[in-house]
């Protein structure tokens, strides 16, 4: 069962509390290229990214915050290291979150002004303690980025806000190793009741990055852990969005979206389904229809599995049997099973 947690605002979307995990992503974008910036938001849009990151490396990167965000839907995040200004600016510019460490920011007077406008703004900070970014003296108490030590640093932060009377607050503990990951997020939901912001950090590629994620994220939001998260990979960021989704929907963590089963073949198969899946999968991943397609190679497990599933396939030689809620519709020549399939899911 999912751990209830604060309720906390980012624009038009909340997290935490009983509300929807949301899933994130980041631009890799110059921010200070605002069209491009802006192109590739509106992408992630599209295929269900509920909010989005932007790099603030530079006070040029902060003045574009505003124009950015009058062209985009979804709540964007400031990333700001170390210069407070930066996080001033972002806030000015209208942003609705920032990623920040107040413990990185210098004096407790500069945290006070970034919480101050914060507090007008009812903007959302989130403290993102990183294992490849840990303060000096936890390295040396704990000699590596331990959960621990995750779990340290991180209340050190939350503590500066708490003081400034500041509770609009996610937090993130990331580290690229898995077990390290998930044994800090268990320390911290154990600690505090704020929303967390769960995934791996520096996962990897596509292919590796995906299994790792999967490993961490789903084991975490089995656990009741998570209230959003986001998928580290190396590449286009769209992949992030794509992969947290299955994540969720695998988990039955949301609804909507085509969930498709297909058997992994074998020397039965006489239909060419590794493509015929493949193209399926591609052609499926926008369509926002709560429904379970099957893709089944032969007559062995093929049509018990299809019968299971709104509509599918079983293949035979040369061609396939359509089923509709276990009934067999018809048959369909290979070569065109792919666009009958489609225009099946589509009217259904």
């Amino acid at each position: 069962m999912r751990k209830l947690t604060k309720e906390v605002v980012c624009g038009s979307v909340k997290i935490g509390g009983n509300n929807p995990i949301t899933i994130q992503s980041m631009t890799n974008t110059d921010t200070r290229d605002v069209n491009s910036t802006v192109n590739q938001i509106k992408g992630l849009e599209e295929v269900g990214c509920d909010i989005i990151r932007v790099a603030v490396p530079d006070m040029e990167a902060a003045s574009k915050l505003l124009d950015i965000k009058r062209k985009i839907n979804i709540p964007i995040i400031a990333d700001i290291h170390f210069d407070y200004k930066l996080a001033l600016e972002s806030i000015k510019q209208g942003v609705d979150g920032l990623r920040i460490n107040p413990g990185n920011i210098g004096d407790l007077g500069r945290v006070k002004k970034i919480v101050e406008k914060a507090k007008e703004r009812n903007i959302k900070i989130r403290i993102g303690v990183n294992g490849g970014s840990l303060e000096k003296d936890l390295l040396e108490k704990y000699k590596k980025p331990t959960a621990q030590a995750l779990v340290e640093s991180a209340m050190r932060h939350v503590k500066i806000l708490e003081e400034l009377d500041f509770d609009n607050i996610v937090i993130s503990l990331k580290s690229s190793d898995i077990y390290t990951t998930v044994s800090a997020y268990e320390l911290m939901s154990q600690k505090v009741n704020y929303p967390l912001h769960i995934g791996i950090t520096e996962s990897g590629s596509v292919r590796k990055g995906t299994i790792k994620s999967s490993i961490g994220i789903g084991y975490l939001l089995l656990r009741g852990i998570g209230d959003t998260i986001r998928v580290s990979l190396t590449g286009d960021p769209k992949e992030e969005i794509f992969v947290g989704k299955e994540i969720l929907k695998s988990l039955g963590l949301i609804e909507g979206g085509v969930k498709m089963i297909s058997c992994p073949t074998c020397g039965r198969c006489n239909i060419d389904l590794i493509n015929i899946a493949s193209k399926v999968e591609e052609k499926i991943k926008d369509i926002d229809k709560n429904m379970t397609v099957a893709i089944m190679g032969c007559a062995v497990n093929g049509p018990g599995e299809a019968r299971e599933a709104d509509i599918g396939i079983a293949g035979g030689n040369g061609e396939g049997l359509l089923f509709k809620k276990g009934k067999i519709v018809r048959k369909i020549k290979s070569e065109y099973l792919v666009d009958e399939l489609i225009n099946e899911i589509k009217k259904f």
